[in-house]
Protein backbone atom coordinates (compact mmCIF):
# COMPACT_ATOMS: atom_id res chain seq x y z
CA UNK A 1 0.00 0.00 0.00
CA UNK A 2 1.01 3.46 -1.14
CA UNK A 3 -0.69 6.87 -0.15
CA UNK A 4 0.00 10.63 -0.09
CA UNK A 5 0.09 12.65 2.70
CA UNK A 6 -0.71 16.29 2.66
CA UNK A 7 -0.35 18.37 5.46
CA UNK A 8 -1.23 22.41 5.62
CA UNK A 9 -2.48 22.61 8.97
CA UNK A 10 -0.17 25.35 10.17
CA UNK A 11 2.37 27.53 8.81
CA UNK A 12 4.48 23.93 7.20
CA UNK A 13 2.94 22.96 3.57
CA UNK A 14 4.50 19.00 2.82
CA UNK A 15 3.68 16.30 1.16
CA UNK A 16 4.92 13.02 1.43
CA UNK A 17 4.72 9.00 0.34
CA UNK A 18 4.29 6.35 3.05
CA UNK A 19 4.05 2.68 2.44
CA UNK A 20 2.47 0.17 4.36
CA UNK A 21 5.92 -1.20 5.66
CA UNK A 22 6.65 2.06 7.13
CA UNK A 23 8.93 3.23 4.37
CA UNK A 24 8.72 6.95 3.69
CA UNK A 25 9.97 6.68 0.03
CA UNK A 26 9.63 10.84 -0.72
CA UNK A 27 8.51 13.75 1.24
CA UNK A 28 8.98 17.53 0.85
CA UNK A 29 8.41 20.33 2.96
CA UNK A 30 8.07 23.83 2.77
CA UNK A 31 8.77 26.32 5.52
CA UNK A 32 7.18 29.50 5.89
CA UNK A 33 9.56 31.02 8.38
CA UNK A 34 11.11 33.93 6.56
CA UNK A 35 7.19 34.84 5.90
CA UNK A 36 6.07 35.01 9.14
CA UNK A 37 9.60 36.17 11.02
CA UNK A 38 8.51 39.96 10.95
CA UNK A 39 5.07 38.89 12.76
CA UNK A 40 7.00 37.02 15.58
CA UNK A 41 4.33 34.42 15.03
CA UNK A 42 2.02 32.95 12.42
CA UNK A 43 -0.49 35.16 10.00
CA UNK A 44 -3.08 32.82 8.83
CA UNK A 45 -3.91 35.10 5.75
CA UNK A 46 -0.67 34.78 4.69
CA UNK A 47 -0.22 30.83 5.47
CA UNK A 48 -3.20 30.26 3.25
CA UNK A 49 -1.80 31.98 0.37
CA UNK A 50 1.39 30.27 0.99
CA UNK A 51 -0.18 26.66 0.96
CA UNK A 52 -1.81 27.45 -2.07
CA UNK A 53 1.11 28.83 -3.94
CA UNK A 54 3.08 25.75 -2.95
CA UNK A 55 1.65 22.69 -2.22
CA UNK A 56 1.36 21.78 -6.06
CA UNK A 57 4.89 21.88 -6.51
CA UNK A 58 6.01 20.03 -3.70
CA UNK A 59 2.87 17.13 -4.54
CA UNK A 60 4.90 16.77 -8.07
CA UNK A 61 8.16 16.52 -6.22
CA UNK A 62 7.78 13.89 -4.06
CA UNK A 63 5.72 11.88 -6.71
CA UNK A 64 8.93 12.43 -9.49
CA UNK A 65 11.64 11.64 -6.46
CA UNK A 66 9.62 8.24 -5.56
CA UNK A 67 9.31 7.29 -9.21
CA UNK A 68 5.51 7.18 -9.36
CA UNK A 69 2.10 8.58 -10.69
CA UNK A 70 -1.04 9.43 -9.04
CA UNK A 71 -2.13 6.20 -10.22
CA UNK A 72 0.22 4.12 -8.22
CA UNK A 73 -0.91 5.58 -5.14
CA UNK A 74 -3.72 3.14 -2.85
CA UNK A 75 -5.49 6.72 -1.33
CA UNK A 76 -4.88 10.33 -1.02
CA UNK A 77 -4.98 11.27 3.01
CA UNK A 78 -5.09 14.89 4.22
CA UNK A 79 -5.30 16.77 6.89
CA UNK A 80 -9.04 18.02 7.55
CA UNK A 81 -8.64 19.75 10.84
CA UNK A 82 -7.78 21.22 13.78
CA UNK A 83 -5.64 23.91 12.53
CA UNK A 84 -6.20 27.41 10.72
CA UNK A 85 -9.34 26.98 8.54
CA UNK A 86 -7.50 28.67 5.04
CA UNK A 87 -4.60 26.34 5.53
CA UNK A 88 -6.35 23.16 5.75
CA UNK A 89 -8.74 24.02 2.90
CA UNK A 90 -6.28 24.32 0.61
CA UNK A 91 -4.80 20.86 1.51
CA UNK A 92 -8.00 19.24 1.89
CA UNK A 93 -9.75 20.64 -1.40
CA UNK A 94 -6.63 19.39 -2.98
CA UNK A 95 -6.99 15.80 -1.89
CA UNK A 96 -10.40 15.93 -2.50
CA UNK A 97 -9.24 17.21 -6.67
CA UNK A 98 -6.43 14.30 -6.61
CA UNK A 99 -8.81 11.66 -5.05
CA UNK A 100 -11.52 12.20 -7.60
CA UNK A 101 -9.56 12.62 -10.42
CA UNK A 102 -7.44 9.45 -10.17
CA UNK A 103 -10.70 7.98 -8.34
CA UNK A 104 -8.55 6.75 -5.45
CA UNK A 105 -10.06 6.94 -1.58
CA UNK A 106 -10.02 10.12 0.14
CA UNK A 107 -9.18 10.04 4.35
CA UNK A 108 -9.63 13.23 6.03
CA UNK A 109 -7.25 12.57 9.02
CA UNK A 110 -7.58 14.55 12.46
CA UNK A 111 -4.17 16.42 12.56
CA UNK A 112 -3.93 15.23 16.24
CA UNK A 113 -4.19 11.74 15.40
CA UNK A 114 -1.60 12.26 12.80
CA UNK A 115 0.74 12.87 15.71
CA UNK A 116 -0.51 10.36 18.20
CA UNK A 117 0.21 7.63 15.89
CA UNK A 118 3.35 8.85 14.18
CA UNK A 119 5.34 7.58 17.04
CA UNK A 120 4.09 3.67 15.38
CA UNK A 121 6.10 4.92 12.11
CA UNK A 122 8.96 4.93 13.51
CA UNK A 123 8.87 2.08 15.99
CA UNK A 124 6.98 -1.14 14.85
CA UNK A 125 7.19 -2.57 18.11
CA UNK A 126 5.23 0.30 19.84
CA UNK A 127 1.93 -1.60 20.48
CA UNK A 128 -1.44 -0.53 21.55
CA UNK A 129 -2.19 0.65 24.26
CA UNK A 130 0.48 3.38 26.01
CA UNK A 131 0.13 7.25 27.29
CA UNK A 132 0.78 9.95 25.24
CA UNK A 133 1.59 13.72 25.71
CA UNK A 134 1.05 15.09 23.05
CA UNK A 135 2.69 19.01 22.94
CA UNK A 136 2.76 21.57 20.31
CA UNK A 137 2.45 25.16 19.70
CA UNK A 138 -1.41 24.86 19.45
CA UNK A 139 -2.15 21.58 21.79
CA UNK A 140 -1.16 20.28 25.31
CA UNK A 141 -3.02 17.07 26.51
CA UNK A 142 -2.34 13.55 27.62
CA UNK A 143 -3.88 10.97 26.04
CA UNK A 144 -4.84 7.18 26.55
CA UNK A 145 -4.25 5.88 23.16
CA UNK A 146 -6.03 2.13 23.18
CA UNK A 147 -6.14 1.81 19.60
CA UNK A 148 -6.55 3.58 16.04
CA UNK A 149 -9.81 6.12 16.36
CA UNK A 150 -10.04 5.46 20.11
CA UNK A 151 -8.56 7.93 22.49
CA UNK A 152 -9.27 8.55 25.79
CA UNK A 153 -8.03 12.55 27.11
CA UNK A 154 -7.71 12.48 30.90
CA UNK A 155 -5.87 16.15 30.69
CA UNK A 156 -5.50 18.90 28.92
CA UNK A 157 -4.68 22.81 28.87
CA UNK A 158 -6.59 25.30 30.87
CA UNK A 159 -5.27 27.75 29.02
CA UNK A 160 -2.28 28.20 26.81
CA UNK A 161 -0.22 24.93 25.31
CA UNK A 162 3.34 24.61 26.28
CA UNK A 163 4.43 25.49 22.52
CA UNK A 164 2.77 28.88 23.03
CA UNK A 165 4.57 29.49 26.10
CA UNK A 166 7.95 28.63 24.40
CA UNK A 167 6.50 30.75 21.14
CA UNK A 168 5.89 33.81 23.47
CA UNK A 169 8.86 33.01 25.70
CA UNK A 170 10.69 33.90 22.06
CA UNK A 171 9.00 36.73 21.21
CA UNK A 172 9.80 38.50 24.53
CA UNK A 173 12.93 37.76 24.40
CA UNK A 174 12.73 39.10 20.75
CA UNK A 175 14.77 35.57 19.61
CA UNK A 176 13.00 35.77 16.46
CA UNK A 177 10.89 33.08 14.76
CA UNK A 178 9.93 30.19 15.19
CA UNK A 179 10.43 30.19 18.81
CA UNK A 180 10.84 26.89 20.58
CA UNK A 181 14.12 26.21 18.79
CA UNK A 182 15.56 29.27 19.82
CA UNK A 183 14.68 29.54 23.37
CA UNK A 184 16.06 26.16 23.49
CA UNK A 185 19.58 27.40 21.95
CA UNK A 186 19.70 30.10 24.40
CA UNK A 187 18.76 27.97 27.50
CA UNK A 188 22.18 26.03 26.70
CA UNK A 189 24.36 28.74 28.01
CA UNK A 190 21.88 29.83 31.00
CA UNK A 191 21.32 29.05 34.50
CA UNK A 192 18.09 27.25 34.90
CA UNK A 193 17.59 28.54 38.75
CA UNK A 194 18.52 32.02 37.97
CA UNK A 195 15.13 33.29 38.09
CA UNK A 196 12.28 32.31 40.55
CA UNK A 197 9.53 31.24 37.75
CA UNK A 198 5.83 29.85 39.27
CA UNK A 199 4.91 26.09 38.42
CA UNK A 200 1.55 26.71 37.32
CA UNK A 201 -0.48 23.65 38.95
CA UNK A 202 2.35 21.71 40.08
CA UNK A 203 1.00 18.86 42.96
CA UNK A 204 -2.68 19.66 42.05
CA UNK A 205 -4.79 16.42 41.86
CA UNK A 206 -6.30 17.13 38.26
CA UNK A 207 -3.60 16.19 35.92
CA UNK A 208 -4.63 19.56 33.87
CA UNK A 209 -1.91 22.11 32.44
CA UNK A 210 -1.67 25.71 32.70
CA UNK A 211 0.96 28.32 31.39
CA UNK A 212 -0.10 31.24 30.66
CA UNK A 213 0.60 32.52 34.41
CA UNK A 214 4.02 31.36 33.68
CA UNK A 215 4.37 33.15 30.35
CA UNK A 216 3.45 36.60 32.39
CA UNK A 217 6.10 35.67 34.85
CA UNK A 218 8.58 35.70 32.30
CA UNK A 219 7.43 38.90 30.94
CA UNK A 220 7.89 40.53 34.01
CA UNK A 221 11.40 38.93 34.28
CA UNK A 222 12.45 40.92 31.04
CA UNK A 223 11.38 44.07 31.65
CA UNK A 224 12.73 44.32 35.17
CA UNK A 225 16.28 44.42 33.21
CA UNK A 226 17.80 42.33 36.33
CA UNK A 227 18.42 38.95 34.67
CA UNK A 228 20.04 38.21 31.49
CA UNK A 229 18.56 36.75 28.44
CA UNK A 230 20.17 33.01 28.78
CA UNK A 231 19.29 32.80 32.26
CA UNK A 232 15.55 33.86 31.48
CA UNK A 233 15.34 31.11 28.63
CA UNK A 234 16.89 28.24 30.97
CA UNK A 235 14.82 29.03 33.72
CA UNK A 236 11.39 28.98 31.96
CA UNK A 237 12.16 26.10 30.09
CA UNK A 238 12.95 24.34 33.66
CA UNK A 239 9.55 25.02 34.72
CA UNK A 240 7.69 23.88 31.71
CA UNK A 241 9.71 20.67 32.02
CA UNK A 242 8.61 20.51 36.02
CA UNK A 243 5.28 21.17 35.18
CA UNK A 244 5.47 18.36 32.11
CA UNK A 245 7.02 16.10 34.37
CA UNK A 246 4.41 16.20 37.27
CA UNK A 247 1.27 16.38 35.24
CA UNK A 248 2.22 13.54 33.28
CA UNK A 249 2.75 11.51 36.71
CA UNK A 250 -0.18 12.17 37.97
CA UNK A 251 -1.69 11.16 35.11
CA UNK A 252 0.42 7.76 34.46
CA UNK A 253 -0.86 7.41 38.22
CA UNK A 254 -4.91 6.91 36.69
CA UNK A 255 -3.63 5.06 33.64
CA UNK A 256 -3.30 0.69 34.19
CA UNK A 257 -2.04 -1.68 32.03
CA UNK A 258 0.27 0.85 29.25
CA UNK A 259 3.48 -0.56 28.57
CA UNK A 260 5.07 2.86 27.27
CA UNK A 261 5.25 6.79 27.67
CA UNK A 262 5.40 8.17 24.48
CA UNK A 263 5.60 11.59 23.36
CA UNK A 264 4.55 13.70 19.89
CA UNK A 265 4.09 16.96 18.69
CA UNK A 266 6.38 19.77 18.06
CA UNK A 267 7.54 20.49 21.46
CA UNK A 268 8.81 16.62 21.54
CA UNK A 269 11.88 17.87 19.64
CA UNK A 270 13.04 19.64 22.15
CA UNK A 271 16.39 17.58 23.49
CA UNK A 272 15.74 18.74 27.53
CA UNK A 273 12.22 18.04 26.79
CA UNK A 274 12.76 14.41 26.08
CA UNK A 275 15.24 13.57 28.38
CA UNK A 276 13.40 14.57 31.53
CA UNK A 277 10.48 12.16 29.95
CA UNK A 278 12.99 9.21 29.38
CA UNK A 279 13.74 9.53 33.35
CA UNK A 280 10.17 9.50 34.40
CA UNK A 281 9.07 6.50 32.25
CA UNK A 282 12.62 4.65 33.49
CA UNK A 283 11.48 5.43 36.94
CA UNK A 284 7.75 3.34 36.38
CA UNK A 285 9.38 1.11 34.23
CA UNK A 286 7.83 1.98 30.98
CA UNK A 287 9.17 2.28 27.66
CA UNK A 288 9.78 5.79 26.48
CA UNK A 289 9.21 6.80 22.96
CA UNK A 290 10.05 9.62 21.04
CA UNK A 291 9.55 9.73 17.17
CA UNK A 292 12.78 11.36 15.52
CA UNK A 293 12.54 15.22 15.42
CA UNK A 294 11.80 15.72 12.00
CA UNK A 295 8.48 13.53 12.57
CA UNK A 296 7.50 15.87 15.49
CA UNK A 297 6.92 19.15 14.27
CA UNK A 298 3.98 19.22 11.07
CA UNK A 299 4.79 16.62 8.31
CA UNK A 300 3.08 14.90 5.31
CA UNK A 301 4.30 11.53 6.54
CA UNK A 302 2.22 11.28 9.89
CA UNK A 303 -0.41 11.88 7.82
CA UNK A 304 -0.28 9.19 5.04
CA UNK A 305 0.97 7.09 7.95
CA UNK A 306 -2.43 7.71 9.96
CA UNK A 307 -4.52 7.10 6.57
CA UNK A 308 -2.61 3.67 5.94
CA UNK A 309 -3.18 3.45 10.06
CA UNK A 310 -7.17 3.49 9.38
CA UNK A 311 -7.52 1.64 6.57
CA UNK A 312 -5.89 -1.22 8.11
CA UNK A 313 -8.21 -1.16 10.53
CA UNK A 314 -11.05 -1.41 8.68
CA UNK A 315 -12.06 2.38 8.89
CA UNK A 316 -13.80 3.31 5.05
CA UNK A 317 -12.89 6.30 2.72
CA UNK A 318 -14.29 9.48 3.81
CA UNK A 319 -16.88 11.44 1.46
CA UNK A 320 -15.68 13.89 -1.12
CA UNK A 321 -17.97 16.48 0.23
CA UNK A 322 -16.69 16.37 4.41
CA UNK A 323 -15.55 19.62 5.25
CA UNK A 324 -12.32 20.50 7.17
CA UNK A 325 -12.58 21.82 10.60
CA UNK A 326 -11.36 24.36 12.84
CA UNK A 327 -11.54 22.27 15.74
CA UNK A 328 -11.52 18.50 15.93
CA UNK A 329 -11.01 16.88 19.43
CA UNK A 330 -9.76 13.43 19.17
CA UNK A 331 -11.76 12.53 22.58
CA UNK A 332 -15.17 14.38 21.98
CA UNK A 333 -16.61 12.80 24.69
CA UNK A 334 -14.42 13.98 26.89
CA UNK A 335 -15.84 16.36 30.16
CA UNK A 336 -14.92 19.96 29.74
CA UNK A 337 -12.50 21.38 31.58
CA UNK A 338 -13.42 23.91 34.51
CA UNK A 339 -11.81 27.22 33.71
CA UNK A 340 -10.73 25.50 30.17
CA UNK A 341 -11.17 27.84 27.18
CA UNK A 342 -11.86 26.63 23.66
CA UNK A 343 -8.45 25.64 23.30
CA UNK A 344 -9.10 22.77 25.61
Amino acid sequence: MLVLGIESSCDETAAALVTADRRIVAQAIASQDDAHAPYGGVVPEIAARAHAERLAPLIERVLREAGVTLADCDAVAATAGPGLIGGVMVGLVTAKALAMASERPLLAINHLEGHALSPRLADPALAFPYALLLVSGGHCQLLLVEGVGRYRRLATTIDDAVGEAFDKTAKILKLGFPGGPAVERLAAGGDPAAVRLPRPLLGSEEPHFSFAGLKSAVLRAADSGLHAPADIAASFQQAAIECLLDRTGRALDRMGGVGALVVAGGVAANRRVRVALEGLAAARGLRFVAPPPALCTDNAAMIAWAGIERLAAGFPADPLDIAARPRWPLDPAAEPVRGAGVKA
